[in-house]
C-alpha cells in the first residue's frame, strides 16, 4: 500500500442501481478525471454522470499535533499529504476496509455505496488511542461532468446551510444539493479555499487534460473516543443521522463477500445494472464510461443473470428491451436509454441470449415467453426491412460497413471505421445460421409445420453458402467478404462459427479454425483482435486518442472474446479439455487483485505483459467467463 507504484495501479468499484458509482484507488487518490466519492448522474443537465463530491481528506489530532491522511497528486510527481504512509492493511472482501496507524492511534475506515440511493457511507473507528483524539474531515468538491474539469472560478456558490450533524450546499445552479453529515453533531468551520493544479496520471497517460482545480468550502471537526464508531454520509438528500448506522449494517448484510474468483465476478456482474425508473432493468456496458449499448447488453445478459442464478434478472430487462425492439422494426425508432439499437447484429445477438435462457430454464418455457419475439424478429429480417442488414439471394446476410462501423469492431478515425468490415461478415452469419436452427426448435414445440419447414429449408441453404463464402484452403475463416475481396487476416471472429450452439461447419473444418485461433490470438487474458502475423498488428493500447483508437481492434485482447474460444473448446474436447479450460482462467484470476480490484478491464495490450486499458470493469468480459464458469460446473457435475 505504501508503494505507490504498485497501489496507484489498483482501483476499487462501489455502483448502485441508479448508474453512481463511487471509484478511485486503493489509497485514495484519485488518478482518473471519472474518480471520486459520489459520483452521480444529473438528468436535469445531461445523460452523462457528474462528479460531485471527489474526495475527503480525514485529519487525526492529538495534543494539537496534525496527522492528515489524505493523498493527491501534484506537478512533477510529488504527493501530499503523503497520508498512505500510515497505512498498515487493506481488505475488500466485503467493503473496502483501510487501517491506518499514526504513533498510537489505531483508526479503520470503511466504505459502502448503497444499492438504491446517490449516497456513500464511510464508517470510521477508533480502534485504539492512548490521548483524546479530533478528526477533521476536509470535503474536496467538484460538481462537473465527468468528461471534463473544473478550474478555479469565481461563479461558485460559497453558500451552506445547516442540517442535522452537518451541511448541505450545492456549486453551480442546475445541480442537485450535496449532503454532507455525521452520525454524531460536529463543527463545520466555514474556510473556502481552491486546492489548484491536482493531476490525474491516467487522464496523462490517455492524452486528455488532466489537471484540476478542486474546491473545499471548509472542515469538519469531531472528538471520537477509543472503540467508538462514527458514520459520514455523503448524497443528494438528507438521512436521519440516527439511521446511519442501521443503513450501513443492512447495505453490508445484502452483500456476496467477495472471497473466491466467482463471487468476484457475481458482484461485479450486479454492479451494472441499471435501473433509472421504477419499472425498467438494464445493464451498464462497463465503468466508468459507458452507457447502455444495445449490443454490450444482449451479449452481457446470459452471464450477468443466468449464470449467477438470477433469471427473474433476465425477463426483467428483456421485458424492458422488448417494446423498444418491436418499436425499432415497426417504425425505425431509436431509444433514448438503449443506444444503438440499429447495429445490423444486435437482433442476432437478442436470439442467441434468449437461447441461453433456452437452455438454462427449458425449451418449452423460453417458448412461452419468447416464442413469439423471436419469430417477428426472424420475420423481420427475411423481409429485409432493416436499414443496414439484407438477406441476399444464397441466404447470407450483407452488411455495408464502407462508411459506418456497424460491427463490435467499431473504432472510428474522422468518422470512419478503421476496420471497415462490410458485405459478408463471418459472426453476422454465424449467428444467422444458429438463429434459424434455434427458431426452427421453438417451432417444433408449437408443431408449426410450414414454419419448421421454411426455417430448416433456409438454414441448410445458409450453411451450405456460408462454407463456400468464408472457409479458405489455410483452415480459417476469412474475417468478411465483400463482392470478389476476401479479407485473409487472422481475427477472432470466426470463433463464433465454432462456439455458437448451431455451427455450418463440421468437425474438421471447427477443429481447424480453433488451433488457427489458438496458435495466433490465444493470450492468457483473452482473445487477440488480429494476430501478430497480419497486416497492420498493434499490440499496445497507448498514446493519444487517435492513436488508442488506431491500436482499438488491431490487436489487444478482449477477453470476452476467451468465453466463447472456451465454450468452443469444450464443444470439441469435451471432458478432456476441462483442465486446459481451468488453467487458461487463472490468468483472468489473476486480475481479481490487480487493476480494477474483483472486476476485469475493457482490454489488454497484445503482447506481454498484456497490461491492462481501457474501462476499468467492462460487463461483456466479466459477463462470458461467469457462463465459461457455469459451463464448467455442467461439465464437473
Amino acid at each position: 500500500m505504501i508503494n505507490l507504484e504498485e497501489s496507484l495501479k489498483r482501483e476499487v468499484l462501489r455502483t448502485n442501481r441508479g448508474g453512481a458509482y463511487h471509484c478511485t484507488t486503493v489509497v485514495d487518490c484519485n488518478t482518473r478525471k471519472y474518480h471520486g466519492l459520489l459520483v452521480m448522474p444529473v438528468p436535469q443537465l445531461d445523460g452523462d454522470n457528474h462528479v460531485i463530491l471527489s474526495s475527503l481528506d480525514e485529519t487525526v489530532i492529538q495534543h494539537e499535533a496534525e496527522f492528515n491522511m489524505g493523498l493527491h497528486q501534484y506537478a512533477n510527481n510529488q504527493f501530499s499529504p503523503n497520508g498512505h504512509k500510515y497505512i498498515r492493511q487493506f481488505e475488500v472482501e466485503e467493503v473496502p476496509s483501510t487501517l491506518y496507524r499514526v504513533g498510537g492511534v489505531i483508526l479503520s475506515k470503511e466504505k459502502i455505496f448503497t444499492a438504491y440511493e446517490n449516497r456513500i457511507l464511510i464508517k470510521y473507528t477508533l480502534v485504539d488511542a492512548h490521548s483524546p483524539t479530533i478528526l477533521r474531515f476536509k470535503p474536496f468538491m467538484a460538481f462537473r461532468n465527468v468528461n471534463n474539469l473544473t478550474k478555479e472560478n469565481g461563479t461558485v456558490n460559497k453558500n451552506f446551510s445547516e442540517i442535522d450533524n452537518g451541511i448541505k450546499t450545492c456549486m453551480y445552479a442546475g445541480y442537485p444539493e450535496l449532503h454532507m453529515q455525521f452520525s454524531k453533531p460536529c463543527k463545520f468551520v466555514f474556510q473556502p479555499d481552491w486546492y489548484r493544479d491536482i493531476e490525474y496520471v491516467k487522464e496523462l497517460e490517455r492524452g486528455f487534460p488532466f489537471k484540476e482545480d478542486l474546491y473545499v468550502p471548509g472542515y469538519f471537526e469531531l472528538p471520537i473516543r477509543k472503540g467508538e464508531s462514527v458514520y459520514f454520509s455523503a448524497g443528494d438528500f438528507p438521512i436521519d443521522p440516527a439511521n446511519m448506522k442501521k443503513c450501513y449494517e443492512d447495505e453490508i448484510a445484502t452483500r456476496t463477500p467477495r472471497n473466491n474468483f466467482y463471487n468476484c465476478l457475481k458482484n461485479s456482474a450486479q454492479q451494472f445494472y441499471f435501473r433509472p425508473k421504477e419499472n425498467d432493468a438494464y445493464l451498464l456496458a462497463g465503468y466508468p464510461w459507458f452507457k447502455v449499448r444495445a449490443r454490450d447488453l444482449f451479449i452481457s445478459l446470459p452471464g450477468c443473470t443466468l449464470s449467477i442464478d438470477d433469471p427473474v434478472r433476465f425477463e426483467k430487462i428483456m421485458a424492458t428491451a422488448m417494446p423498444v425492439l418491436r418499436e425499432f422494426m415497426s417504425k425505425g425508432s431509436e431509444d433514448s436509454v438503449i443506444k444503438e439499437i440499429d447495429l445490423p447484429d444486435v437482433l442476432l445477438w437478442v436470439i442467441w441470449a434468449i437461447q441461453q435462457y433456452a437452455k438454462n430454464q427449458g425449451l418449452e418455457k423460453c417458448a412461452d415467453f419468447y416464442e413469439a419475439f423471436v419469430s417477428e424478429i426472424i420475420a423481420y429480417i427475411l423481409s429485409n426491412k432493416h436499414p443496414l442488414l439484407k438477406l441476399d439471394t444464397n441466404g447470407l446476410l450483407i452488411a455495408d460497413g464502407k462508411y459506418k462501423a456497424i460491427t463490435w469492431m467499431n473504432s472510428t478515425s474522422e468518422g470512419k471505421p478503421i476496420v471497415p468490415r462490410t458485405g459478408y461478415i463471418v459472426e453476422f452469419n454465424s449467428l444467422w445460421y444458429n438463429a434459424l436452427r434455434f427458431v426452427a426448435e421453438l417451432k417444433k414445440l408449437r408443431e408449426d409445420a410450414p414454419a419448421i419447414q421454411q426455417l430448416t429449408d433456409l438454414s441448410d441453404k445458409v450453411g451450405k453458402s456460408f462454407v463456400e463464402t468464408f472457409v479458405n484452403g489455410y483452415g480459417y475463416l476469412f474475417d468478411y467478404v465483400d463482392g470478389s475481396f476476401v479479407d485473409w487476416s487472422v481475427r477472432p471472429n470466426m470463433l463464433f462459427a465454432v462456439a455458437l450452439d448451431y455451427s455450418p461447419l463440421d468437425k474438421t473444418q471447427k477443429r481447424a479454425v480453433l488451433n488457427i485461433v489458438t496458435k495466433e490470438l490465444l493470450t492468457p487474458k483473452g482473445i487477440r483482435s488480429l494476430s501478430p502475423k497480419s497486416e497492420g498488428y498493434r499490440p499496445y493500447y497507448v498514446g493519444s486518442q487517435q492513436e488508442r483508437d488506431l491500436s482499438y481492434h488491431q490487436g489487444t485482447v478482449w477477453p470476452w472474446l476467451l468465453g466463447f474460444y472456451l465454450e468452443a473448446y469444450l464443444r470439441i474436447y469435451q471432458m478432456s479439455g476441462i483442465s486446459f479450460v481451468e488453467r487458461m482462467l487463472i490468468g483472468l484470476e489473476e486480475e481479481m487483485n490487480t487493476h480494477c480490484i474483483g472486476s476485469i478491464s475493457e482490454l489488454f495490450d497484445g503482447n506481454p505483459p498484456f497490461q491492462s486499458r481501457g474501462a476499468v470493469s467492462f460487463a461483456m468480459n466479466v459477463s462470458n467467463i461467469l457462463r465459461v464458469l457455469k459451463l464448467l460446473e455442467s461439465y464437473n457435475l
